[in-house]
């Protein structure tokens, strides 16, 4: 990977303590014979993260949703370049004061009570590095305007054409995996929006799902040549799956009660409740893949060497369309999950 550089390279702008920014623009070297792949995904305060989350988080996060894209393609994870709007600093007078009409209310804003933007974006990148230093991804550039707070990054990972794992290639028989447990984010949300009248101790405890999800990569990586097809969690189970469902031209059972819950997920909740979190809450960011019903010794052992558990949860059908069913075998309703740009009432991810 290089950037540009000669007489006409433009300066990075400060990013506070001596550091520097990275530049609006750069460039990536792939190896011979590797195709490029990239993932973009926005978020935006207040929509995909509480008004209160930690910068930190949020730089976190902004990287880990687009490593769990390129994973679910089975793509090693190269680069990164963000796009960020931010709130202006608050002008002051002569006399050092704050001036009158420059203290609009941060919430509305974006920014948590009582952090700068200039605070704001230290933190914001220390926690987007953390992450990016884990799995070797170099930031190439970085692009900010003023308004509220929104923070768009793109990611660039490399695949042989051959080995990608897309999401049309589910067949029928074919058995269906997730990654970790499911619910956790959800859950979380709901005690933040009181719907939920849990102990602080329960928040704590499945918060760090919310904010900091971690990408399967190692994962994603060894699922290739063995998984047929693949996505990541996202919208929630149900609605990720109906995608896979879609563009390979088959259906699924789901089997609720092999559904993967925390801990903390069966203490807090009864089994249905539990299980419509794990299908429609979203925001898990884990792994959901098909494979060959043959081939369950090779994907436990792809699972151990990547240090990840997976469960199997039920299996593709020739008959169209998503089905659940409970231990007795009765049918569950499905929850439709998030829904982009859906009219309406809020989306379970707004704040």
């Amino acid at each position: 990977m290089t950037r540009p550089r000669g007489p006409g390279a433009r300066k990075g702008t400060e990013a506070g303590a001596g550091r520097k920014a990275p530049r609006p623009w750069g460039t990536i070297r792939l190896p011979p014979g590797a195709a490029l792949v990239v993932a973009v995904d926005t978020l935006v305060a207040g929509v995909h993260f509480p008004l209160d989350t930690a910068p930190a988080a949020v730089g976190h996060k902004a990287l880990a949703v687009n490593l769990s894209d390129l994973a679910a393609m089975g793509a090693g994870p190269l680069a990164c370049s963000v796009a960020l709007s931010l709130p202006a600093p608050a002008r002051r007078s002569s006399g050092g004061a704050v001036a009158a009409g420059d203290t609009a209310p941060r919430g509305s804003e974006g920014l948590p009570p009582g952090v700068s933007s200039a605070r704001w974006l230290e933190e914001f990148r220390g926690g987007l590095q953390g992450l990016a230093d884990r799995y070797g991804v170099r930031q190439v550039a970085e692009h900010r305007v003023e308004g509220p707070v929104r923070v768009t990054v793109e990611v660039y990972g490399q695949v042989s054409a051959d080995a990608a794992i897309l999401r049309r290639g589910a067949q029928a028989g074919d058995d269906v995996y997730v990654s970790g447990t499911v619910g956790d984010a959800a859950f979380a949300l709901e005690v933040l929006s009181g719907r939920h009248p849990h102990a602080p101790a329960v928040l704590a405890r499945v918060r760090d799902r919310l904010d900091r999800p971690e990408p399967r990569v190692a994962l994603g990586l060894a699922l290739r040549g063995l998984a047929s097809a693949a996505i990541d969690v996202s919208d929630g189970l149900a609605a990720d799956l109906g995608h896979v469902l879609a563009a390979s031209g088959v259906g699924a059972e789901i089997e609720a009660a092999r559904l993967p819950l925390s801990e903390t997920l069966r203490a807090a909740l009864d089994p249905v409740s539990g299980w419509r979190l794990a299908l429609g809450g979203g925001d898990d960011y884990e792994l959901l893949f098909t494979a060959p019903a043959g081939r369950g010794d090779e994907v436990a052992r792809a699972a151990r060497e990547a240090g990840v558990p997976v469960t199997r949860i039920g299996r593709i059908v020739v008959t169209p369309g998503l089905a659940c069913h409970g231990p007795d075998g009765a049918p569950l309703a499905v929850p439709h999950g998030y829904e982009h740009f859906k009219p309406g009432p809020a989306s379970p991810r707004r704040e």
